[in-house]
């Protein structure tokens, strides 16, 4: 099972979802982990409380591109409470593997400028901890 997600993963990877950049974006945020040099910029586009445009771009690991690519497929669309209530175990669940405590960090960077995006546009407060 694990091989069919490494496929699901490098498929991502190779061919990123809402890759790009959005001509009128609500909120931006670039997100980086200098740990491993994987950087992504992360864009919303917000409507009457629904996230109707999602678009990233940066450079990195499969692990945080195909992370960035399978979360902006699952916010696409859906109102702001919903996405605020969007978790990293939910991200995690997403990509389907185990991931190491040293990848962790990349798996989260989408994740991570996605939280800075939604205390931007003042949907979700920042977590104390949050980067």
């Amino acid at each position: 099972m694990d091989d069919l997600y490494r496929d699901y993963i490098l498929e991502h990877y190779r061919h990123p979802h809402n890759f790009g950049v959005l001509e009128q974006p609500t909120a931006s945020y670039e997100g980086a982990n200098p740990l491993c040099g994987d950087r992504i910029t992360m864009q919303l586009q917000v409507e009457d409380g629904i996230v109707t445009e999602v678009g990233f771009t940066g450079r990195g690991c499969a692990i945080s591109q195909a992370s960035a690519s399978l979360l902006t497929d699952e916010i696409r669309g859906k109102p702001l409470t919903e996405v605020a209530e969007f978790g990293a175990a939910d991200l995690l669940d997403l990509l389907g593997i185990e991931i190491s405590p040293a990848r962790l960090k990349c798996a989260m960077l989408s994740f991570d400028s996605l939280q800075h995006l939604l205390d931007d546009i003042g949907a979700k407060p920042l977590a104390k901890d949050a980067g």
